[in-house]
């Protein structure tokens, strides 16, 4: 008996995007298949995957409201009461292509990997030059933006090259799984802002001293601002003001509902707006962070030195997992080999035995035993001769 292959999902974050949509809630989506909302947001981040019957029902509503597209009206009553929705900008070096051509900048190994995933045998383009080519081409039109962005939500240089570098090791590391992703750089990006705004970077000792601020006041006087915000605001200003994703994508890569989102970035720009009135204007807000980011020469690493670098450390990680485990499996094999094979009793807790007759004899010599015992060796010699009786 064959098991049916299980019907195709979309990405987590697409799943989100298709929802928002067509302007339904989690419980409204949860009442259509018959779960619970918690489940639908569990689908929604990636945290797990439905199975069954479920996934049927749940891919079969996923791709009616992809084919019949979003509804301009229900987008529209969503976001009116928020902000209103305006188109992708041009952003230059800011970020990555538009979305529709994520996949294509991801060379020959986009399509092979898709092919591999649908199923289908893979052509002759899915081969370890490509998937390097490809990811050489990712990072060369993705990371010097990252760079910028990522010291725009952390105001450390180190910290932002570090963080782009750790992003592409993780992408280089599921290489298959970013290349068939609907925006490959949207996830680099996500990798890259989550490692940068981690809470843990406080714990580190270089984290202690702060950088060098801009040399421009005026930039100096941005970059304070920005710093002041809640790590979640200054993302969501940074995602719809700076890099200018609508705001569906704004809240469904920062995790948040439309609503929320939409909150967040209008607290976020009363913060600006508050210490820096000629900012009040969104339009005016997106061009100083565009300047502001482009103000600061940061370098990317090579691609090729990332590639390496993420290459060694996942070999370091696996030859210590291995080693560890050889550990507790010697250690384990030790206990085995020397643990007692019989059962050895406990010896019994001691008694007071009674009609034993009480110790007898000299008992020990006490203090002034000792010093009469002294002063009676010493005087013998110095003392008078003993009368010894003659023989008459």
């Amino acid at each position: 008996m064959t098991q049916s292959p299980a019907s195709p999902l979309p990405p987590p974050k697409e799943r989100r995007r298709l929802r928002e949509s067509t302007s339904l809630t989690q419980a409204q989506v949860a009442a259509k298949i018959g779960v619970t909302s918690e489940t639908v947001r569990a689908w929604e981040s990636g945290r797990s995957t439905p199975r069954g019957h479920k996934r049927e029902t749940y891919a079969k509503f996923l791709a009616s409201v992809e084919a019949e597209g979003p509804a301009p009206a229900a987008v529209a009553a969503a976001t009116a009461t928020a902000t209103p929705v305006r188109s992708r900008r041009s952003v230059g070096r800011w970020d990555s292509a538009p979305l529709d051509r994520g996949q294509e900048r991801c060379g020959a190994w986009v399509r092979a990997a898709a092919e591999v995933a649908a199923g289908e045998s893979p052509g002759p383009a899915a081969s370890p030059d490509d998937a390097t080519e490809a990811f050489d081409r990712l990072y060369a039109y993705a990371a010097p933006g990252l760079v910028r962005q990522a010291y725009l939500l952390t105001g450390r240089r180190t910290l932002a090259r570090e963080s782009v570098e750790r992003a592409f090791q993780l992408a280089w590391e599921r290489w298959p799984e970013v290349a068939v992703d609907r925006d490959p750089a949207g996830w680099v990006r996500a990798a890259a802002y989550e490692y940068a705004m981690s809470p843990w970077h406080r714990l580190r000792p270089r984290h202690r001293h702060p950088e060098a601020p801009p040399a421009d006041a005026d930039d100096r006087a941005l970059l304070d601002v920005l710093l002041s915000l809640p790590s979640s605001y200054r993302r969501t200003l940074l995602l719809y003001d700076g890099i200018g994703l609508d705001l569906p994508e704004t809240a469904a890569e920062t995790e948040a509902t439309t609503p929320a989102a939409a909150q967040r970035l209008l607290h976020a720009r009363e913060a600006v707006a508050e210490q820096l009135p000629a900012l009040a204007v969104p339009d005016q807000l997106h061009r100083r962070l565009t300047e502001l980011a482009g103000a600061e020469k940061l370098q990317a690493p090579k691609s090729t030195l990332v590639r390496t670098d993420g290459e060694r450390r996942t070999r370091f990680w696996t030859r210590s997992a291995i080693a560890f485990t050889v550990l507790i499996v010697g250690a384990t094999a030790l206990t085995v080999r020397t643990a007692p094979t019989r059962y050895e009793p406990v010896p019994a807790p001691g008694a007071v035995i009674s009609g034993v007759p009480p110790r007898t004899g000299p008992g020990p010599l006490t203090q002034a035993d000792k010093k009469l015992r002294d002063k009676l060796h010493k005087s013998a010699t110095s003392g008078p001769h003993r009368l010894a009786p003659e023989v008459d």
